[in-house]
């Protein structure tokens, strides 16, 4: 689910690459920069349950099928799918194959931003009726994307969207402007709110449930190429919400009380995303490395700290103050999933799952297993 939040991605010894301590290098004067990674001993970690470790350790085995073709990962994927299912087995592999790095921040700090995403289902049809009147749109046919990595090494992984107006390359339709006019572009499904749509794209996969009873499954296809802007912050910059009041549901319930402004609000986020139709499954929504995310037990992250399918420990608490230290894989990335310590956790499906998602906002600390006597991310 390539998440924009989407979106709604990542959130971040070896004794022949043993990182040292955070400490300040450079001259007097110059910015201070830390070491991402720090070693860290098995023991001082946080504890976690025999079930929730067994889970998380499925979870990541369920992406050994990609991530297995890395060399630095073949021989532990290989090896993992060999073990009996149980704990005691699956915690003894891990520790004697992987290395726990702890992740730091620019400033040689551990803790960073925890929040929550999931699967929503909401109310629409496959045609525009009375009640269903927003469309979800498919990937438009005039929408070019233009791999940069391709011309310039140094922009490996940037892209930049839009559409050709002669042979001028000009940014894609903002969000604003595709919902005051429209797009000539495949019309999936249709829901019955704006804001179900907002938080479908935040979200970045979700169901459309059916008059009938049936459920259409939606993935992330593409994105119209301008930056994702958190229409919590321009709540607060209006001082309609104060920041600690701000989550999804603060969201909706000030956009449903103020109609005349719901247009206003979403606009202050330009992004757009498009969707496919995924074939129907139980299975959770695919992240962003195309395995099925597993509830409670997948990860978005930074994928620039913490590589796709790597498996991470997890230390935070719930927004009920409950702690929730887990094992999970880091199987998804977005737009919003920005630094060293930072992570969106993937609760499941449904309202239940959303009443915990949408008030995600806490502390927490990650842990890195990498293979043992492998070069640190980055570093090859």
């Amino acid at each position: 689910m390539k998440r924009l939040v989407v979106a709604v991605a990542a959130l971040l010894a070896l004794t022949a690459c043993t990182t040292p301590p955070a400490q300040v290098v450079g001259k007097p004067g110059e910015p201070k920069t830390v070491p991402r990674y720090t070693q860290t001993d098995w023991n001082a970690l946080p504890m976690v349950s025999d079930a929730d470790w067994l889970a998380g350790f499925n979870a990541w085995l369920k992406g050994c099928g990609v991530l297995g073709k890395q060399p630095r990962w073949a021989s532990v994927c290989t090896d993992a799918k060999k073990l009996p299912q149980d704990t005691a087995s699956a915690r003894a592999f891990m520790q004697q194959r992987l290395v726990p790095l702890t992740l730091r921040n620019p400033d040689g700090t551990d803790q960073g931003l925890i929040t929550g995403y999931y699967e929503p289902v909401y109310p629409g049809s496959l045609t525009r009726t009375a009640s269903a009147t927003v469309p979800v749109y498919g990937v438009p046919p005039d929408l070019i994307t233009v791999e940069l990595g391709s011309l310039y090494p140094e922009l490996q992984g940037k892209r930049v969207r839009g559409r050709l107006e002669g042979k001028k390359l000009l940014p894609y339709p903002s969000a604003a402007e595709i919902g005051n006019a429209g797009l000539n572009a495949p019309m999936l499904a249709w829901l019955e709110s704006p804001m179900d749509l907002q938080f479908l794209q935040i979200q970045g996969s979700g169901r459309v449930k059916l008059a009938d009873g049936s459920e259409l499954r939606l993935g992330y296809a593409d994105q119209n190429g301008h930056p994702y802007s958190a229409i919590g912050k321009w709540l607060i910059a209006q001082n309609e919400l104060k920041a600690a009041e701000v989550s999804m549901q603060s969201i909706r319930a000030w956009a449903e009380a103020h109609p005349a402004r719901m247009p206003e609000l979403l606009a202050s986020n330009p992004s757009y995303v498009f969707f496919r139709t995924l074939p129907a499954s139980n299975d959770g929504p695919p992240g962003s490395m195309g395995v099925p995310l597993t509830p409670g037990y997948s990860l978005a992250v930074d994928l620039k700290h913490v590589p796709a399918g790597s498996p991470v420990l997890i230390g935070t608490t719930t927004p009920d103050g409950a702690t929730l230290n887990r094992l999970a894989a880091a199987q998804d990335t977005g737009g919003a999933i920005t630094g060293q310590v930072r992570a969106d956790f993937f609760f499941g499906k449904g309202n239940a799952a959303g009443e915990l998602a949408g008030k995600m906002k806490q502390r927490g600390k990650l842990w890195l297993l990498w293979p043992k006597g492998e070069a640190l991310p980055g570093a090859q």
